[in-house]
């Protein structure tokens, strides 16, 4: 039975740690601290923006985000660098399982697309350089509501450029805000938990399904759909 699917795109496709190499060249043993550090910024910002609706688009909020981790971990960069690190967040790569995954389902005959809080254009650029773009259907942004995940409005906005209803439709993140949010608004949500350390929120709301590589995706889709 295909159903849509909506795969995040930063952390759950691409690896949003992949700067860490570059950055050991910039600010040495502070690398990977410094990198969740920004990336963590980079959604702060977004959630924050998106409830004072002071909206400006993802590659802000990363841009800003930038700039914190250098002040918090007292490793000022030069706008070079900055330029260069901005630069990579445009090429970062893959997760080694993603391709693998991707191939399941659409020979599976699931309609896929690509669901994110960054610009089309940047997310074009990131699918593109990991040559992604043609397992999916369609680039769903949230830059043309102005708001960003978890506002239940963009999963709205999803569904109608999907022609998709809520019960019909899946999201897969690693990211559990995005899961959480995606339940919220009927959807059903496949917890993509890439780190063992990584936590879901006790919120009370649970992923219909969660795995630990999108190469189980396909399989565990299947059972659940032909048992319920």
């Amino acid at each position: 039975m295909p159903v849509t699917i909506a795969f995040d795109v930063y952390g759950t496709l691409i690896d949003t740690h992949g700067v860490v190499e570059k950055l050991r060249w910039m600010v040495g043993d502070k690398a990977q601290a410094f990198s969740h550090t920004w990336r963590e910024k980079q959604l702060e910002y977004s959630f924050r923006r998106g409830l004072m609706q002071l909206y400006e688009d993802f590659p802000v909020c990363t841009r800003d985000a930038l700039s914190y981790a250098c002040a918090f971990h007292e490793t000022p960069l030069t706008e070079a660098q900055k330029k260069e690190l901005l630069a990579l967040y445009r090429i970062l790569p893959p997760f080694e399982d993603v391709k693998e995954g991707l191939t399941l389902l659409s020979g599976a005959g699931h309609s896929l697309f690509a669901f994110s809080n960054g610009t089309a254009e940047d997310v074009r650029s990131l699918l593109s350089n990991a040559d992604l773009c043609s397992y999916f259907l369609d680039i769903v942004s949230v830059e043309s509501h102005r708001s960003f995940k978890p506002n239940p409005a963009v999963y709205s906005h999803f569904l109608r450029r999907a022609g998709s209803s809520g019960c019909d439709a899946w999201l897969v993140s690693s990211n559990p805000f995005d899961v959480i949010g995606a339940i919220s608004v009927g959807m059903r949500a496949i917890w993509l938990q890439r780190s063992e350390r990584q936590v879901f929120d006790p919120w009370g709301v649970e992923p219909t399904i969660t795995l630990s590589s999108l190469r189980e995706v396909e399989g565990q889709l299947a059972r659940y759909l032909n048992n319920n």
